[in-house]
């Protein structure tokens, strides 16, 4: 038998494929993904039934001092543009991250701007 080596993107991709595979979008509650690259934290509410972005925020269109700070300011815009297209209630999609550091962060900001999970 060979061995076969798990790398970091292989567990990653099998973490991610298993919350998707629980959590989907509706029209009713989109589901509310999360990205992070190296340098920025992007966020978008997405409706998986019509498989389209309805709301869309990124840490570049944020000036915080620490990336903490940048990570809660992206909740905070992304609720505020998510009540402004009248959308209350999500499903939140951690991506295959650990729901801490700054991935917890954004989610207390959507909360803190008005969205319900």
């Amino acid at each position: 038998m060979k061995s076969i080596i798990k790398t970091q993107n292989n567990k990653f991709a099998r973490r991610h494929a298993r919350v998707r595979a629980k959590i989907s979008g509706t029209s009713d509650r989109p589901r509310l993904s999360i990205f992070k690259s190296h340098k920025y934290l992007y966020a978008q509410i997405i409706d998986d039934t019509k498989g389209n972005t309805l709301v869309a925020f990124t840490s570049k269109e944020v000036k915080g001092k620490t990336p903490s700070d940048r990570a809660k300011e992206v909740g905070l815009g992304l609720a505020k543009k998510a009540v402004a297209a009248k959308i209350t209630k999500i499903v939140f999609d951690r991506g295959g991250y650990l729901y801490a550091g700054k991935i917890k962060l954004v989610a207390e900001g959507a909360r803190e701007g008005g969205l319900q999970f």
